[in-house]
């Protein structure tokens, strides 16, 4: 089936339930706007609040690394992971932007993603579509016929509930036998060094508890200042997303640890003996630098945006530099890859503003970013 009617699908199963969420829920309109002020804080800031992060993180047991490139991050987790490993990933736009899981399969490592979206399109070998749910553009057919060739015994017809069971049946024992997961961050604690993931598959739980091994890795726009704002930051995410209340809001500090003998806190205990944070930078420095692009950072990855701009309907994945597709993509692109094109294609219809939980004013943004190219042309 085409893009349209997947996408027309989403947009039916997804628009409605924002909405219900905002009316049944208003307390999540006023943690929106605290989220907003301290996110500002922390780009107006942005050096002050990553060396902050890396004291907390050494504090609490993990081990902090600061990169500036892709390929300095790449290097780092390598590293960590060597060869011949098996890796599980939760979903982490940051980890496509790195282009992780192809660098560690080619260090001879057993790769999945464990998202359902993710291992979907891990399975097609295609990019990302959209923030929150990569396979938003792959009809509930189209997977099911994915799935039943790649892992077989799925019968025709399939129901949604027997194409996920089918995925949870194949990647239980890659859960199993993991040496190393990796995920990313809804939002990072400046104060405490944590890290907040949210979920409701419940494979995000398994891949930061499962292996000896966690590896979170972030952008610096990640970073709020304090384990409160993580925690609303993971609560107006998921209300934005459509998904509320969320299944699911991990909270990891350091690796695992019990003080059950004399009240003597010690690590580890039964989850990662090791726990590293990477905190990439990758443009988001300047950004946080120039007064036309800093807004830009204060994207919370709702993919709200997507679903009520009239160009994401009609191209999808192909409008911006996947993972950062859509309007937020259209800046991020910029941001992360120096390419204003994107920027060009925004018609300036505004819904993208209005639904915004950050009150972004995308529009204003992509101008300043059409005004590179033009300068560029």
């Amino acid at each position: 089936m085409s893009w349209d009617v997947a996408i027309s699908r989403a947009v039916q199963n997804n628009l409605p339930r924002v909405y219900k969420n905002l009316e049944n829920f208003p307390y999540v309109l006023d943690l929106a706007r605290q989220l907003r002020e301290a996110k500002m804080e922390v780009i107006r800031n942005m050096e002050k609040y990553v060396e902050m992060t890396v004291e907390s993180v050494k504090r609490i047991g993990g081990i902090p690394h600061v990169v500036n490139t892709v390929d300095e991050a790449r290097d780092v987790v390598g590293k960590i992971v060597g060869t011949g490993k098996t890796v599980i990933f939760g979903k982490s736009m940051v980890a496509y932007e790195m282009g992780l899981r192809d660098f560690l399969k080619e260090r001879n490592n057993e790769v999945w993603e464990t998202d359902l979206g993710e291992f979907l399109i891990q399975l097609a070998n295609e990019p990302p579509s959209h923030i929150i749910a990569p396979a938003v553009h792959m009809s509930k057919e189209r997977a099911e016929h994915l799935v039943r060739d790649k892992l077989g015994d799925l019968r025709k017809g399939a129901t949604h509930e027997e194409i996920v069971n089918k995925v949870r049946e194949f990647l239980r024992e890659k859960f199993l036998k993991a040496d190393i997961g990796i995920t990313g961050a809804n939002a990072v604690a400046a104060d405490t060094g944590s890290i907040i993931l949210v979920e409701n598959e419940g494979n995000i739980r398994f891949t930061t508890v499962s292996p000896p091994i966690h590896i979170a890795v972030a952008g610096f726009e990640k970073i709020v200042p304090t384990l409160y704002h993580a925690m609303i930051e993971a609560l107006v995410q998921a209300a934005y997303a459509g998904l509320y209340p969320p299944t699911y809001i991990n909270l990891t500090s350091g690796p695992s640890s019990t003080g059950d003998i004399e009240m003597k806190r010690v690590s580890p205990a039964h989850g990662p003996k090791e726990f590293h944070l990477i905190l990439l930078d990758n443009g988001r420095l300047d950004a946080s630098k120039n007064p036309d692009l800093m807004e830009a950072l204060l994207c919370i990855r709702c993919g709200r945006c997507h679903l009520h701009c009239p160009v994401y309907r009609v191209m999808g994945g192909r409008w911006g530099i996947p993972p950062f597709t859509g309007p937020m993509g259209a800046m991020w692109s910029y941001v992360t890859h120096k390419d204003p094109k994107p920027a060009t294609l925004c018609t300036h219809s505004g819904g993208c503003k209005e639904v915004c939980p950050m009150k972004i004013n995308i529009p204003r943004v992509l101008e300043k970013i059409k005004h590179v190219y033009f300068k560029r042309s």
